[in-house]
């Protein structure tokens, strides 16, 4: 496979970089999730409408295009509902042939996705709680999957949400009850396993971004920090870890932009792919998350340094859609059920 951008790909991730860069300060995150501002939570909910709502029509995009986007929007914690608007409940509408799909492709309408039960596992389930559902409270609407492999989509205002603790704020995920008499849409179990293999790609990519953000940051420390006369980063001790971090992150962004192409082409190890690529993206972004805090010493453990929201997003998005030893474990499954 040609990894190699074309020009619209090109500028769709300077186009994006460059508005994150100027609009998504770091203070947007901190003062709407974390040092809560009377004006914080405001302004993040306008960053996403003036700038993040037109961008929801690349859930109709190859997914290798929305992955570039994603990772973008993962170096900055972008607020909002925007991966699983774009990723999965755009996809979704279109699939059970929704007649909303249009209004939200065109950014008038948002929604999430309500996949595990209250075990927490990422598996379609027919508990009748919903659990780690993101963005809830921020969307129109959400769509409720289940074991049978229906779809119903059902108001956000409808349900009773409850906020669960988690340890990124700036991604907040609820739970509640689903409602009984809902109508369904069926669909088949490979199309349903599509859409989330989109979205676990998309996060994949996201994860990738803060890695990258995490990298260049840590990197950037241990090159201006001097001790004993010397850059800390001069340190053979230091240079062997971040090293195998930085080789770390290269193979995830590999496997993140393998497993997105072939979503692309219907490959056949597609399953496989996407597997392999979440498991890396989460591993790499840990990874960074550790060693960036331990190159950064002292400094790195403070509230005030922006270290510690990359760290919460890597150690939480690790999470969602699956862990690194979940999607481990399904793809020995793969593995060992085709020879």
């Amino acid at each position: 496979m040609d990894f190699t951008m074309n020009e619209e790909q090109v500028l769709l991730r300077e186009t994006a970089r460059a508005m994150f860069g100027n609009e998504c300060p770091p203070s947007l995150i901190r003062d709407a999730f974390y040092d809560v501002t009377s004006t914080g939570p405001e302004d993040a909910r306008t960053f996403f409408d003036r700038h993040l709502r037109d961008w929801a029509a690349l859930g109709d995009a190859p997914v290798v295009d929305l992955c570039l986007f994603m990772e973008e929007a993962g170096r900055v914690l972008a607020p909002g509902p925007g991966w699983v608007n774009t990723s999965m409940f755009l996809p979704l509408l279109r699939l059970i042939e929704h007649p909303l799909a249009d209004q939200v492709a065109a950014g008038e309408m948002t929604g999430t996705v309500a996949v595990c039960g209250s075990d927490g596992y990422w598996v379609l389930s027919e508990d009748p709680v919903r659990s780690f559902v993101p963005h809830a409270k921020e969307v129109d609407l959400v769509a409720v999957l289940s074991a049978q492999n229906t779809v119903r989509c059902v108001p956000a205002t409808e349900l009773n949400l409850q906020e669960v603790a988690t340890l990124d704020r700036s991604r907040p995920v609820f739970q509640f009850d689903v409602p009984v008499g809902l109508d369904t849409t069926g669909v088949s179990a490979e199309e349903l396993a599509a859409v989330l293999n989109r979205g676990t790609v998309a996060l994949a990519a996201e994860l990738i971004g803060v890695g990258r953000w995490l990298m260049d940051a840590t990197l950037d420390y241990v090159r201006e920090r001097v001790q004993f006369d010397r850059p800390v980063g001069s340190f053979q001790g230091l240079q062997w870890k971040l090293v195998d971090a930085a080789l770390l992150l290269e193979r995830a962004d590999a496997a993140v932009y393998f497993a997105a192409m072939c979503l692309d082409s219907d490959a056949a190890e597609q399953h496989h792919a996407v597997h392999v690529a979440k498991a890396a993206a989460g591993a790499a972004a840990r990874r960074w998350a550790r060693d960036g805090l331990q190159s950064l010493g002292g400094i790195g453990f403070t509230w005030e340094h922006d270290l510690h929201l990359r760290l919460r997003r890597a150690q939480a998005s690790e999470q969602l859609l699956g862990s690194a030893s979940w999607h481990h474990d399904r793809l020995a499954e793969l593995i060992f059920s085709t020879g």
